[in-house]
């Protein structure tokens, strides 16, 4: 008998911690699921607002290059557009000071591939210097590819990761003859 004396005495202690434990494990387990739940909102709601600042900068950031791409007829048909000339508008808007906060705001808030997507492209026209007219075919397709990356960039930094665009795909819808450029 003295056996079955202790293992009721055993089975009571179990009981008796299983009884405390439970309670504080559950509560342990909500606060972890608190503090796990708090952190994917926190992080939901900045990926919100980095999304909003992402936007701002990359649309300011494009700005002169649409410019650049424009084609003159599109340009002209615009009565506002009457005797400018969009090119020395994008090097001016390019070369502004408030340029250079958007570009230092994008550099902050961009993805890192679109960052050096934009660093590609930036040292490229550093490199080419005031080549304008004198550049060559293939420059003006090494320029557009640029751009292209960049847009592609963007594009996967606002969510769109696993896109099966290329950088010849972005331009298609604004370059007239983008495909020419894609086959040279």
């Amino acid at each position: 008998m003295p056996t079955n004396m202790n293992d009721s005495n055993w089975i009571d202690y179990v009981t008796a911690i299983g009884a405390v434990a439970t309670p504080i494990l559950v509560l342990i387990l909500t606060a972890i699921g608190w503090k796990i739940r708090t952190r994917l909102e926190r992080t939901m709601e900045l990926e919100d607002k980095l999304r909003e600042d992402r936007i701002q900068a990359y649309n300011q950031i494009l700005e002169p290059f649409v410019l650049l791409l424009m084609s003159k007829a599109a340009w002209t048909a615009d009565p506002k557009n009457k005797g400018k000339d969009k090119d020395t508008i994008a090097t001016q808007k390019m070369l502004s000071h408030e340029y250079r906060q958007v570009a230092s705001k994008m550099s902050l808030v961009g993805s890192d591939d679109a960052v050096r997507s934009y660093n590609n492209l930036m040292q490229y026209f550093f490199e080419r210097g005031d080549q304008g007219e004198s550049a060559s075919p293939q420059d003006a397709k090494d320029m557009v590819a640029l751009i292209g990356k960049f847009l592609l960039e963007i594009r996967k930094s606002m969510g769109n990761e696993s896109t099966g665009l290329d950088h010849w795909d972005m331009l298609e819808w604004f370059i007239s003859d983008v495909r020419k450029y894609r086959r040279a």
